[in-house]
C-alpha cells in the first residue's frame, strides 16, 4: 500500500483517488476447488493529506461485533472530509468466519498468531502475509478489533508488548484515546498484529468488543465510540473525543478455578472491584445444596467467565484483571 505523487492510496490492484472511496477484494489463494478466496477491503483517501488508519475485523470467525463497527464507521466517514485515510478490513479469516468458529477450518490455526505472515505458510499465514505487505506495513496506526469470543467480557483494550518495547508509550496512548475505560497492558503471544505491527514501528491496539453470540449493540457502541476517539485525537476528522478521564490498567490475568463440580451462582458482576478474600461465587450441587463458597485470592477486576453455569472440579468460574492501576 502506498500514496502515489498524485496522492492516490493504492492496495494491490485497489485504487483510491484523493476524496473518494473504493471497495474491493484482495486475492489472497484459492479453496480447494479452485475458487478465489477473497479478504474484502474498502480504501477511504480523503480530501486532505494526513495520515493512515488501518482497521480490521474477523481474525477470529465467532468475533463478529467489530465488523458491525467497521460498517458504523464506513458510512460515517465522508472522504471530503477526512485528512489522510481509511483502510478497512471488515473480514480478515474468512475461512473461520464462515465456520463460525475462532480457527480456521482449513489448517486449523488462529489468525492472530500469524502475523506477519509467511508467503509459503498455511493458507491463515499466507492471508496475513498479503495483508501485511500490502496494506498494514504502510499504516502509522492499526486498530485489531476481537471479542471475548462467546464468553461473556468485560469492554476493554490491549496493548500487547512489553513495557521495553520502543513502540509501548505510543501504543498505551493510542489504548487511551481509544477511551474505552479498560486497559490490558501486557505482552501478547507471539504472531498477534498487536505485536508484530509496532516490531516495525507502527502503534497498534486490540480492543476486545465484550463477548457474545452474534451481535452485542453496547459492545458495539463502545466500538464505534472508540474509532471515532481516535479519528478525532489524531485528527483525522475534526471533532473533540471522548475520552474518560481516568482508564484502569490491569497487567495480568488471575483464573478462578473451582475446587468441587456443580453450579455456579455468582455473588458478583464483571467490571466488579472485588477485594483479596471477597466471594465471586457459590457451588451448588444437583440437589441445590451448596459445596463450595469460591474467593478470589487477591484485588482485581471481575473480567470474564464462562458461558454456561456450571463446572467440573478445578474447573475456571471467571478471571479477574490485577493488579489494578489508573492511566
Amino acid at each position: 500500500m502506498h500514496k502515489t505523487n498524485a496522492n492516490k492510496l493504492i492496495v494491490d490492484s485497489l485504487i483510491a483517488e484523493s476524496g473518494t472511496r473504493v471497495e474491493g477484494h484482495l486475492s489472497v489463494g484459492n479453496m480447494a476447488d479452485g475458487t478465489p478466496i477473497r479478504v474484502p477491503i474498502v480504501l477511504i483517501n480523503g480530501k486532505q493529506p494526513g495520515k493512515t488508519l488501518y482497521l480490521q475485523a474477523i481474525s477470529d470467525g465467532n468475533e463478529l461485533n467489530g465488523i458491525a463497527v467497521i460498517h458504523e464507521i464506513l458510512n460515517q466517514i465522508d472522504p471530503a472530509e477526512l485528512s489522510g485515510s481509511l483502510i478497512a478490513v471488515p473480514i480478515v479469516n474468512v475461512h473461520a468466519f464462515h465456520a463460525k468458529q475462532a480457527y480456521s477450518p482449513v489448517d486449523n490455526v488462529k489468525m492472530n498468531r500469524c502475523f506477519p505472515g509467511r508467503s509459503d505458510g498455511t493458507s491463515s499465514e499466507r492471508i496475513a502475509y498479503q495483508l501485511f505487505e500490502k496494506a498494514i506495513q504502510n499504516a502509522d496506526y492499526c486498530i485489531d478489533l476481537h471479542q471475548g469470543g462467546v464468553q461473556p467480557m468485560i469492554d476493554e483494550v490491549r496493548v500487547r508488548v512489553d513495557q521495553k518495547h520502543r513502540c509501548h508509550s505510543a501504543c498505551l496512548a493510542l489504548a487511551r484515546v481509544f477511551g474505552i475505560g479498560y486497559i490490558l497492558d501486557q505482552k501478547g503471544p507471539k504472531g498477534q498484529l498487536a505485536q508484530a505491527a509496532p516490531d516495525i514501528g507502527i502503534p497498534t491496539i486490540d480492543p476486545e468488543l465484550g463477548g457474545t453470540h452474534g451481535w452485542d449493540t453496547s459492545s458495539i457502541k463502545k466500538g464505534v465510540q472508540g474509532i471515532l476517539n481516535v479519528l478525532k485525537h489524531y485528527q483525522f476528522i475534526e471533532g473533540t473525543p471522548e475520552i474518560p478521564d481516568q482508564q484502569i490498567v490491569v497487567h495480568r490475568f488471575v483464573s478462578i478455578l473451582s475446587n468441587t463440580g456443580g453450579f455456579v451462582y455468582y455473588k458478583a458482576k464483571l467490571y466488579d472491584r472485588l477485594e483479596a478474600r471477597q466471594p465471586i461465587a457459590e457451588i451448588r450441587d444437583v440437589f441445590g445444596n451448596i459445596s463450595e463458597v469460591v474467593r478470589v485470592p487477591e484485588e482485581g477486576i471481575f473480567w470474564s467467565h464462562p458461558v454456561y453455569p456450571m463446572v467440573a472440579s478445578g474447573g475456571t468460574i471467571g478471571k479477574i484483571g490485577t493488579p489494578i492501576s489508573c492511566l
